[in-house]
């Protein structure tokens, strides 16, 4: 098996195993008392399978996606790091699915007797699980090295942000003073910084 066998593997092994944990621990979470719009919702998951499709796909349609970015005499160096950041991407999507507990939902939504995460990578972003799919699209798109990779990217914050909004929205208005504190202390996708 040639090196670039091995990250092809590992890239397609380690979405595949987190996809299967992310349905795992789907089940047992507390009733949804209200939820983003059907639209919206389609709209946001069209987007992220569309990045995933523009990583993932052999060849585009689109002249110019399939440059190279990164220099290729490095490619070692390139697949290496971007396998690191999405690993650690998704290791961070897990601990905050896990630390999120039953209050967890794969859409916008505010659960019945809902409560708010303050503690493990929720004190670090209020999006935890947004911060680690986006460094696990920055690592895919680091180690194809081309443009493709920025166009994932952009996709993958375009949905990001149209959750964070709704979600924000909704925390206030279930959480009030108490998000609005903890969104002062708090960053939201970016420690430190967004």
């Amino acid at each position: 098996m040639s090196l670039s066998d091995f990250y092809e593997i590992f890239f397609y092994g380690i979405w595949v195993l987190w996809s299967i944990l992310w349905v795992v621990l789907a089940r047992n979470v507390k009733v949804t008392a209200r939820r983003q719009a059907a639209l919206p919702r389609l709209l946001n998951m069209a987007l992220l399978v569309c990045a995933a499709a523009v990583l993932a796909a052999p060849h585009l349609p689109v002249a110019g996606l399939e440059v190279r970015l990164l220099p290729g005499s490095q490619w070692k160096l390139w697949a290496a790091l971007g396998a690191a950041l999405t690993f650690l991407g998704l290791l961070f999507t897990v601990w905050a699915r896990i630390t999120l507990g039953r209050n967890w939902s794969g859409v916008a939504a505010v659960k019945a007797d809902h409560e708010l995460i303050t503690g493990g990578p929720y004190g670090w972003v209020r999006h935890p699980i947004y911060s680690g799919l986006a460094l696990a699209f920055v690592g895919m798109a680091i180690a194809g090295g081309q443009w493709r990779g920025v166009l994932s990217i952009a996709l993958v914050l375009v949905a990001i942000v149209q959750r964070i909004v709704v979600e924000e929205r909704f925390m206030r208005q279930q959480f009030g003073a108490v998000y609005t504190a903890y969104a002062q202390r708090v960053r939201a996708f970016v420690p430190g910084l967004v």
